[in-house]
């Protein structure tokens, strides 16, 4: 198994930043990718952005400009720098390991709200 925790989320307005972190325990050793989806009211869930162990980034493209990812591969951790937030960004983010057989592990959310 391996443990998710995330921080970071909070309620911030249009064009503003936020830093969204998860550290991994556990199992950690399996390990192949680390990212951050996120899910809006009524509508599925989405990749954000994913680093894998090699530093292959794969980022949605409503983000690409805006957001980067990037892993600490000793401490485990992934971090999501979010910048120039706009309300259609609003979402529960949930942080993500895949391991190399493509099993995933989901943290348990955290809410960005972007509004004015």
């Amino acid at each position: 198994q391996v443990q998710l925790e995330e921080s970071g989320g909070g309620l911030v307005q249009p064009g503003e930043s936020l830093r969204l972190s998860c550290a991994a325990s556990g199992r950690t050793f399996v390990i192949f990718a680390m990212g951050w989806y996120r899910q809006a009211p009524g509508k599925e869930r989405e990749l954000v952005a994913e680093t894998t162990i090699h530093g292959i980034t794969n980022s949605g493209d409503s983000v690409k400009d805006r957001f980067s990812i990037s892993m600490d591969y000793v401490k485990n951790t992934v971090t999501l720098q979010m910048t120039n937030l706009k309300p259609e960004d609003t979402a529960v983010y949930y942080c993500n390991v895949r391991t190399g057989n493509g099993y995933k592990y989901w943290g348990q959310g955290t809410q960005v709200t972007v509004s004015s």
